[in-house]
């Protein structure tokens, strides 16, 4: 595939159902990963830009048909949000692999069709959802209901943009709450259509707005302390959750965070290697590394170690790395300059640690239009440490550590010995240690012999830094109401 020239576009906010400019004329750049051209001119919110959008959304919340809509209308219009979203999943797609930096193919057959079953799963999910009822003898009836908490503030990864964006704003808007949203700087073009789309569907003017900026003193913050915002659902670092937290903290502002991870993925010796490997490679090096789910420490008990490295090493090497729009690219660039010198940064500290480079850790051979890219090889390392700051960092890059163990309680050891606890994957055709390492990972999603496999009506989140409450079926539910308990005398 030859370099193309790729339009410039220019990304306002949608506040109360039209797109308008900052109001101060601030804008800044995103550079496309691949090449460093700049693809979009966006337009930052300054703090009376993000007023107007939670002030938009808190009127279209008290006043506005949306809260008091019947479930099966609003479940409607996001069902047709959905199917919108599956008419441009072309145009869409493409705009993710650019703006991302992911290959065309991941975003068109699995990205932008989840992000829709996002949406419509959440709409028929909450349609069918009804409340208690506890009887109190001849006297007295008890029953629940679940309403709206209010104006929601969604702030959003630039790794999985507009999937991760429709995962909140799906029970957001079918529980009749309204919404903010703030996607990541990096990321902004196609969450930023969520706008036309949500009009387009009849979703009525104020229930969803967007605003673009940062973090510390830019949109992000003046969200996460606005008045109006009742919760704040956030997925990024662990560190961010931490700001955002005590951002919420004065107004008492429901959370829900689903941050960092570092996942073991456990390779035991009675593992089928003819699955383990390739589902290793796509859980290390999907995304180019760039998931919260990552299986970036690879544990492998030590008597398939050499046969592991060896075939996991032939897999890598096989990856094809180059530009996200060409068909044929398996892995593409890291999202900045920034998150580039990041990544980069460990193969340092990796060296500084004796770890043993096993395969990459250089800029690929590409074509002279990709030069300036934000590439990196696919990258693996022996460390025999576990504590090594590579195997505890996350590192959100396509590198990956190889850590030998001997027996079943050593890998759980090391398994746990991070302040992460997102998920994890086990690799093995003994049933009884399948359910008995399951069972002691400390971490919100087990696999057992597959990975990135997701029902939306389980819980997902994660223990101790990896996040707080967790989303899916009736848990998004909780969240994004408030159940109220209404007591009947009957005499």
């Amino acid at each position: 595939m030859t370099n193309t020239k790729v339009k410039v576009r220019e990304v306002k906010l949608y506040i109360d159902g039209e797109y308008v400019e900052s109001s101060n004329g601030s804008t800044f750049e995103v550079k496309n990963p691949a090449t460093q051209e700049v693809i979009a001119y966006v337009h930052e919110a300054a703090k009376e830009d993000v007023d107007r959008a939670c002030r938009a959304a808190r009127r279209a919340f008290e006043e506005g048909p949306w809260r008091t809509m019947s479930p099966a209308e609003r479940s409607s219009k996001i069902r047709r949000m959905a199917e919108i979203i599956i008419e441009r999943k072309e145009e869409l797609a493409r705009l993710e692999a650019l703006d991302v930096g992911k290959p065309y193919p991941v975003a068109l057959e699995k990205e932008i069709p989840r992000a829709a079953h996002n949406l419509k799963f959440f709409a028929d999910f909450m349609e069918q959802q009804g409340g208690e009822v506890y009887p109190m003898g001849e006297e007295y009836l008890n029953y629940t209901r679940y309403e709206p908490v209010g104006v929601a503030a969604l702030i959003t990864p630039w790794n999985l943009p507009f999937m991760l964006t429709t995962w909140k704003l799906g029970p957001c808007l079918a529980t009749g709450n309204t919404a903010v949203i703030k996607p990541a700087e990096v990321t902004p073009l196609t969450v930023s259509l969520l706008g036309e789309i949500a009009k387009e569907a009849g979703i009525p003017d104020g229930v969803v707005n967007v605003v673009q900026g940062f973090g510390p003193n830019s949109a992000g913050e003046f969200m996460t302390t606005h008045p109006e915002v009742d919760l704040i659902s956030f997925t990024g670092e662990t560190s961010t959750g931490k700001a955002i937290m005590k951002n919420g903290a004065d107004s008492l502002k429901k959370v829900s965070f689903e941050l960092g991870g570092k996942a073991a993925n456990i390779i035991f010796e009675d593992a089928n290697l003819d699955k383990a490997v390739p589902t290793s490679i796509q859980a290390a090096f999907m995304n180019s590394g760039q998931v919260c789910l990552a299986g970036s420490r690879i544990l492998v008990q030590r008597s398939i170690f050499s046969e592991f490295v060896e075939r996991f090493k032939k897999a890598a090497s096989e990856l094809k790395v180059g530009d996200p729009q060409d068909t044929q690219t398996n892995m593409g660039p890291v999202v900045s300059e920034e998150h580039y010198q990041k990544v980069t940064s460990y193969l340092g500290i990796a060296e500084e640690e004796d770890s043993e480079l096993v395969y990459g850790g250089k800029r690929p051979d590409l074509p002279e239009y990709l030069n300036k890219g934000y590439y990196l090889e696919p990258t693996i390392f022996i460390q025999e440490n576990p504590q090594a700051r590579i195997c505890q960092e996350e590192i959100f890059g396509p590198v990956v550590t190889l850590i030998p163990f001997d027996m079943e309680e050593e890998a759980l050891e090391i398994a746990n010995s991070t302040e992460y606890g997102l998920n994890g994957v086990i690799w093995t055709d003994n049933l009884q240690r399948a359910h008995r390492v399951s069972h002691d990972v400390r971490a919100g999603t087990i696999w057992v012999n597959c990975w990135f496999v997701r029902d939306l009506r389980a819980p997902f989140g994660g223990f101790k830094k990896s996040g707080i409450g967790r989303e899916g079926g009736h848990h998004s539910l909780e969240f994004f109401s408030e159940a109220k308990n209404i007591c009947i005398a009957l005499k």
